[in-house]
């Protein structure tokens, strides 16, 4: 693992929490789906976001949305005609298909709730599905138990394997050193008037605290977190260290964060971290619950950017606002993988933080 040195002012740039590396690819199968035959209107992803909440909101029997980048549009899953005219009125593309968002998130819940460590569930928009992705120590009776389980849901969930193991692994962005670890500073927050960073709740809740270099004085300390359950964290900047809000880009410059927003699927989106720098990529899912060694966490944002140990914890973004920060992921940025991220909007949320 190559480790990135940084200065007092480096610290404050970029990167996020520690993380936990976790599942493998998901397989995009065809969606038992009819498209409709009209023109959509060409949108950016905010303007599709913006759409996509609005009709959410009024559609009977929702069955989720989401973006694609390539097309420009916002596609939207509907179970009925009267939702599909709606839906096509507004300038969106219509998809009739079987299942309702509620009632995959029921089924995902559901499997959630059986808990077995070494598994990831998201609901799949796309395919219409709940997708399971189970890690190379689910085997055997424990892999035949799983698969029963799944095919007890009557075709709304389907199991995906993947060579990868769930785990917990100090990481990167720009990297902060602890007691017997590091982690890596997310994005620069203030709460009650004070200078913060936003990083992994499995960081804060074993480090007490953190300095811009190994073995150096400390220049924050831990404060609130959680993990399990959430993956979110806070540490409060102790001296005069610079904090801009900003990201690593990893070419000399950064990109300002002026906020933090949701993910939507379909958005394309980047990761900043200290092993393999910057890489792009797009979500796949959001409301993803993985079950670590450790516990399960719930709500994360599903994406297929790679990442690799000492790029755990970097931040995931959007142009100028903050998405999230690392949770987990598996793979490599070789052959490709997966990582997951607890969204920066419930982490400050639940912090009593804001961006900057």
């Amino acid at each position: 693992m190559r480790e990135h040195k940084i200065s007092k002012r480096r610290v404050a740039i970029a990167g996020a929490a520690v993380a936990a590396l976790a599942a493998g690819t998901l397989t995009i199968t065809t969606a038992n789906a009819s498209e409709d035959s009209s023109t959509p209107k060409s949108l950016s992803s905010a303007s599709a976001s913006k759409l996509a909440t609005s009709l959410q909101k009024d559609i009977k029997g929702d069955a989720g949305a989401y973006y694609d980048a390539k097309a420009k549009q916002l596609v939207v899953n509907v179970t009925d005609g009267d939702a599909k005219a709606k839906v096509e009125d507004a300038g969106a593309k219509a998809r009739v298909v079987e299942h309702t968002l509620a009632q995959l998130t029921t089924v995902k819940d559901a499997l959630t709730a059986k808990d077995v460590t070494g598994t990831a569930r998201s609901v799949d928009v796309k395919t219409n599905k709940v997708v399971v992705t189970a890690d190379k120590t689910v085997k055997g009776a424990k892999l035949a138990q799983l698969k029963k389980q799944i095919k007890a849901q009557g075709g709304k969930a389907e199991l995906k394997q993947t060579a990868g193991k769930f785990t917990t692994k100090i990481a990167g962005g720009d990297a902060i050193w602890g007691d017997g670890g590091r982690c890596s500073l997310g994005f620069n927050v203030t709460k009650d008037g004070k200078a913060g960073f936003l990083t992994a709740g499995h960081c804060t809740t074993a480090i007490k605290s953190w300095s811009d270099k190994e073995g150096g004085e400390a220049i924050a300390d831990s404060g609130d977190g959680k993990f399990p359950g959430n993956d979110y964290g806070i540490a409060m900047y102790k001296g005069d260290t610079d904090h801009p809000s900003e990201v690593n880009l990893y070419n000399g410059s950064t990109q300002k964060i002026s906020g933090a927003a949701e993910a939507e699927v379909g958005q394309k989106v980047q990761r900043s971290g200290s092993t393999t720098q910057l890489h792009d990529g797009s979500v796949k899912a959001v409301d993803a619950s993985v079950s670590y060694p450790e516990g399960t966490v719930d709500g994360l944002i599903q994406t297929d950017v790679c990442a690799e140990p000492g790029d755990s914890g970097g931040s995931l973004f959007a142009e100028d606002k903050a998405l999230g920060v690392t949770s987990g992921g598996s793979g490599d940025c070789s052959a490709g993988g997966e990582t997951y991220f607890q969204p920066a909007t419930t982490a400050l949320e639940a912090l009593g933080a804001e961006i900057g």
